[in-house]
């Protein structure tokens, strides 16, 4: 008797993995989007904070996402969003564009 593997065995391992595929693929799809969105949340959430000390030092509201970079408030990768929209300073708040 040889050792192994039928043909419907491998079938039916291969359909059951790509079921399983099916089935998660969407769901990872999904949970990512979620952590992208939260993700440029927190990003805007840490410039309107980068904002607030800036204008606690100038007197003034900083122009744009470069002035904070420049001053030292702010480091590049803090003015954009994981999903690489740029954020911007709106009327003295954090926006994502």
């Amino acid at each position: 008797m040889r050792k192994g593997f039928t043909m419907l065995e491998m079938i039916v391992v291969v359909l059951i993995v790509a079921l399983l595929m099916l089935l998660t693929i969407p769901n990872i799809q999904k949970v990512m989007g979620i952590v992208q969105k939260r993700g440029c949340e927190s990003q805007l959430k840490i410039v309107d904070a980068a904002i607030l000390q800036y204008m606690l030092e100038y007197e003034q509201i900083p122009d744009s996402t470069q002035t904070l970079i420049s001053s030292g408030l702010l480091s590049d990768n803090q003015a954009k969003c994981q999903n690489n929209k740029v954020i911007a300073i709106v009327d003295g708040q954090a926006v994502e564009q």
